[in-house]
């Protein structure tokens, strides 16, 4: 039997989480009665610097709940960040990690699937969404138009997976080893490249609450998940100024042909001449030293994630 444990950001989620650890108390007890995982099994919830009763809920299931082991962060440091600092303190607890949000739309039914493909061999396992109907409209279009974009800028990632998954401490082992500061999971795990699978996670609706993924940070989630993985927006505008130079040849050929027939106004000649001009080599140069910068920019993330205030285990 494995020893597992899940992991689950916290943000404000005083009304979610006691009926949150109820479902999965009862889940990790009949797990253990069928015998997929040992007793010694554990939810691990990380407080992302709430300002509601989280952690001191927390604590106290903590005392009421063998189950329960909680991570307090100094601050808050995002949804991403928080899911890492629970992954890399759960890996020496456990041998394989399921990060699953606290209000647990995710399918909590996938987990012994997900513990099955683990003992075949999987290193990881994605939460793959087959089902969004208890998301909003446009959290559902955004969705599927950002996966879209994400996919043409070349970054590599699971289709309509977010960040419900599965990952055995030989995985997590290697992702400690990757130091981006602009953290995006969902592009980083699948570099590891390690022996995976997917599960059906439909989707259902909050027990309590609102959802605290707003659309600004969904956006600035997508911005981080396209910047931190592709140059390819550098590429464009490097293109686009290679575009305007051809277009400042084609127009210093007009100008030369007015020049010829005498159609052209005076001054009007230079002027074009150098708007074109400049306004190609101005684009060029941005996009050159944009790709310059953005390979850089990839090399020197160095400063730490997160820190741990205090441990609950």
């Amino acid at each position: 039997m494995i020893r597992l444990a899940t992991v689950s950001p916290c943000y404000n989620e005083e009304d979610v989480l006691r009926h949150s650890v109820e479902r999965l108390t009862a889940l990790f007890e009949r797990m253990i009665a069928e015998g997929l995982i040992s007793n010694d099994s554990m939810m691990v919830f990380v407080n992302d610097g709430s300002r509601d009763r989280t952690w001191q809920l927390i604590r106290e299931l903590h005392s009421e709940n063998k189950f329960v082991r909680g991570i307090n962060l100094a601050r808050n440091v995002g949804h991403q960040n928080a899911i890492m600092a629970g992954m890399m303190t759960a890996k020496d607890w456990a041998d394989a990690v399921i990060t699953i949000d606290a209000d647990l739309q995710d399918d909590i039914e996938c987990i012994p699937q997900m513990v099955k493909h683990f003992e075949e061999g999987n290193d990881i396992v994605y939460g793959v969404k087959v089902s969004r109907k208890a998301d909003p409209f446009m959290k559902r279009m955004s969705a599927q138009a950002f996966y879209t974009l994400q996919s043409q800028m070349g970054v590599e990632s699971v289709y309509n997976h977010a960040d419900f998954r599965l990952m055995s401490r030989r995985a997590l082992d290697m992702l400690s080893t990757y130091k981006e500061h602009n953290l995006y999971l969902r592009g980083l795990i699948p570099q590891i490249g390690l022996q995976h699978t997917t599960v059906d996670d439909v989707i259902s609706e909050r027990f309590a609450g609102s959802s605290k993924y707003t659309l600004g940070k969904m956006l600035g989630l997508a911005l981080n998940g396209i910047t931190a993985f592709s140059v390819k927006p550098l590429y464009v505008i490097f293109n686009i100024g290679l575009m305007f130079l051809v277009i400042a040849f084609c127009m210093g050929i007009y100008v030369v042909y007015s020049l010829c027939v005498g159609t052209a106004v005076k001054g009007w000649a230079s002027l074009m001449l150098s708007l074109w001009l400049v306004g190609g080599f101005v684009l060029t140069s941005m996009g050159v030293i944009g790709i310059y910068i953005g390979k850089i920019y990839t090399e020197v993330k160095r400063r730490p994630l997160y820190h741990v205030a205090e441990i609950l285990a």
